[in-house]
């Protein structure tokens, strides 16, 4: 009996064929995610939309088109932003930016903050203000969270598309942050949206990495999730 692969996956299987070609229905389906996927990274981010008190920094890119020109700029702060931020005593910093799909912050920031902040409130973690960041990428967290002394960051940053996920966003956690860390020094939970990994089950994922970065006092190869345990807690 065939089974029906479509019925598992939003990726382009089984697509058919008319004469040598693919069916209208599947190349004009094709364009309409690939536009998608476009709008996704051009869109800028608003954040007043954002249902969530935060502190709004800048990078060094001074608008999207140098954004996506130059991935240095995103990864460092505006001379302005940097100079805003003042130094404490943290157990973490939450840092939100739009990355490469904004809308995956509109749909999904707000909600997965929701999930995670209690279980920090509860365990009374010192978190730093929200902060968000225009054009901002994953290592830009790294110089957030060494000039407000935290002794991890937590980003929240939309992915790069694809063609059958424009919105998703990923997780990135890195102990003892300062610019120069690597990504094997941090620790990443991706596809964070309706069709991927719930806000629960991320929430979940990252208060036990966060736990457990605490305790051990790293981050990234060294950190490993314990599916046990993560069940327990």
């Amino acid at each position: 009996m065939a089974i029906d692969l479509k019925a598992f996956t939003p990726a382009r299987v089984a697509l058919g064929r008319t004469g040598h070609s693919v069916p209208t229905a599947e190349l004009l389906r094709f364009e309409l995610d690939h536009a998608r996927a476009r709008d996704a990274v051009h869109l800028a981010l608003d954040p007043a939309s954002l249902e969530f008190e935060h502190v709004l920094l800048r990078s060094a890119a001074k608008d999207r088109a140098e954004y996506l020109r130059r991935p240095d700029l995103g990864r460092r702060l505006s001379t302005e932003s940097r100079a805003t931020l003042q130094r404490d005593d943290y157990d973490a910093a939450i840092v939100v930016a739009d990355g490469l799909s904004a809308p995956a912050v509109h749909h999904h920031a707000a909600a997965l903050l929701k999930e995670l902040m209690p279980k920090l409130q509860e365990e009374q973690w010192r978190l730093a203000p929200v902060i968000v960041v225009l054009q901002g990428r994953v290592a830009i967290g790294d110089e957030i969270g060494e000039a407000l002394g935290a002794r991890m960051v937590v980003m929240l940053i939309g992915e790069r598309p694809g063609l059958s996920s424009p919105d998703s966003l990923g997780i990135y956690l890195t102990w003892d942050p300062r610019p120069g860390r690597t990504d094997a020094e941090r620790n990443c939970i991706s596809n964070v949206r309706a069709e991927g990994i719930s806000y629960a089950v991320a929430a979940l994922k990252l208060h036990y990495l966060m736990r457990a970065a605490r305790e051990l006092k790293l981050s990234g190869v060294g950190l490993k999730e314990d599916a046990r345990l993560l069940r327990e807690s």
